[in-house]
């Protein structure tokens, strides 16, 4: 058995419930909803078996190459999603989340699976910590920009008074702002504890906490965003269109240091997403 044996499964009941999710805001009924969720969840189940088929036989986290890397991105963004439903009050976000993890379990089918001989020491609790509480991090982020654009398209159908299309279909401004701060704090949070235990790791790996490595200074631009974010919704009252745009811009740094930045400029973390 190979892991396109339970990912192709994964990938299709994930296209499922993507169509679910598009139908249920469509035509707002809640039986679309229940079938797009009931998908995720199944293909959640398929996804989980394939991280523990590949974590079975490599006795480590599966991000050694860029098709490891990404399907386990998208495990975790799969998880946290089916998590934060059973409290999050923003049903339509599906529509955001779920299609990127179909894109990005289709991405990882279609990369090859190259067997890497890492430099790179695995067995390290610090070196866990990391990746989860990153990819964790990255989850959360991910949604807060989802939430973000979303805010976005309601603010501006409110505004124009034209389309009651997307009035009538999305949740309140108050609702999806609060949210996305909500995804923010969780995020940054998580993000935060993972850059520390990344440091510690360096340090065991390599020898040195900080090496100005290219991941690293854009991990660090990363995070300064959104510390600059929360810090001026603190601080000034920051809300609204200039936080969900900020909310934004910050996810599109995180995606360029996630791939562009190991692809691109090299370093140390170039060995996670060799293909």
């Amino acid at each position: 058995m190979t892991t396109n044996t339970l990912l192709i499964p994964a990938l299709m009941l994930y296209l499922a419930g993507s169509a679910g999710y598009v139908l249920f805001f469509l035509v707002q009924k809640e039986s679309w909803y229940r079938a797009g969720f009931i998908s995720v969840l199944a293909g959640f189940l398929f996804h989980t078996c394939a991280i523990g088929y590949k974590y079975a036989h490599g006795g480590r986290l599966p991000v050694a190459n860029l098709h490891e890397t990404i399907l386990f991105a998208a495990w975790i963004l799969a998880g946290f999603f089916i998590l934060i439903r059973y409290r999050g009050r923003v049903k339509i976000l599906g529509v955001f989340a779920v299609p990127l993890v179909a894109l990005m379990t289709g991405a990882a089918i279609l990369l090859p699976d190259t067997i890497v001989n890492l430099k790179t020491p695995f067995n390290s609790i610090w070196l866990f910590i990391h990746i989860i509480l990153i990819f964790t991090g990255e989850a959360a982020l991910a949604l807060a920009c989802g939430t973000a654009i979303l805010y976005l398209i309601q603010e501006r159908a409110i505004k124009t008074k034209s389309n009651r299309f997307f009035f009538k279909r999305l949740p309140s401004l108050e609702m999806l702002d609060s949210t996305g701060y909500a995804f923010i704090v969780g995020g940054f949070t998580a993000l935060t504890i993972g850059l520390i235990s990344g440091f510690v790791y360096a340090r065991q790996a390599w020898g040195h906490f900080w090496s100005w490595d290219p991941k690293e200074v854009w991990s660090g631009i990363s995070w300064l965003i959104y510390a600059a974010l929360l810090h001026e919704r603190i601080v000034a009252g920051w809300r609204g269109r200039r936080a969900a745009i900020l909310a934004i811009a910050g996810f599109i740094i995180l995606v360029f240091t996630f791939l562009g930045v190991s692809l691109f400029l090299g370093g140390h973390h170039y060995e996670f997403t060799r293909w």
